[in-house]
């Protein structure tokens, strides 16, 4: 996860994905009162982020948009309230099911070249296994590495079918999942929440969310996500009812 997101010229990870931070996805981060970014999250609209249930978000949390560099004062940094938090009602802490959660804005993000949305799939959409997808966070690059990164840190990873997900997991992997990963990177701790995007129609699209995986940030073992396809029919409803 060496290479940094989003300073000087468009740059390419093994695997030949090549992102600049004018058309790369662009998280958001959740902060709570000690100003610790605890998870990561994606803009779905102007009013709407998506992160993981797993998370515990409150509306008393903010949600932190634009930022690249911890380090830096001369970004556009958006610091945005949460109104309401809808957490998937059949998210479940032991199986690690249905691990999503929306939440609606109390004032609209502002779109800009370091704040946009990510694009949400159909349900019936395929992404199929060695599809190479994107990650992105302030995780730890290593996990002795006490702090996380000042700069934003991106992966690419290449998309596992569920049957070769379940030869290093068994049987915890779900049809509600989707994993990526074991190539010699991996989606770290402190990346929760945070999105797993693959590119369809040219469109950086939302197929997982950082779940679970390697409490010791294994590069030999996948990361498991929320399988966003399965969700999308929940994702709907609490959109058009709010």
């Amino acid at each position: 996860v060496g290479d940094t997101l989003g300073y000087g010229p468009t740059w390419g990870q093994p695997g030949g994905l090549l992102v600049s931070s004018q058309h790369t996805l662009l998280p958001v981060f959740l902060q709570d009162s000690t100003g610790y970014h605890f998870c990561g999250g994606s803009l779905i609209s102007e009013d709407w982020v998506v992160t993981a249930a797993h998370c515990g978000v409150r509306t008393s949390h903010l949600v932190v948009a634009g930022e690249f560099d911890q380090g830096s004062d001369a970004e556009d940094i958006q610091v945005l309230k949460i109104a309401k938090v809808f957490k998937n009602p059949k998210f479940n802490i032991f199986t690690v099911n249905n691990d999503i959660t929306l939440l609606k804005l109390a004032t609209p993000a502002r779109f800009s070249q370091t704040v946009s949305p990510v694009c949400l799939p159909n349900e019936n959409d395929d992404f199929p296994a060695g599809t190479l997808c994107a990650t992105t966070g302030w995780g730890l690059t290593k996990h002795t590495n006490a702090n996380g990164p000042d700069r934003l840190q991106q992966a690419t990873l290449p998309l596992l079918s569920n049957t070769e997900c379940k030869k290093f997991w068994g049987n915890k992997i779900t049809n509600l999942m989707v994993c990526a990963g074991a190539s010699g990177v991996s989606s770290c701790m402190g990346d929760s929440g945070g999105p797993l995007v693959c590119q369809k129609d040219g469109a950086w699209t939302l197929v997982g969310i950082v779940s679970w995986g390697s409490g010791t940030c294994s590069t030999s073992s996948p990361a498991v996500y929320a399988r966003v396809t399965e969700l999308m029919p929940w994702v709907r409803q609490i959109l058009e009812a709010n």
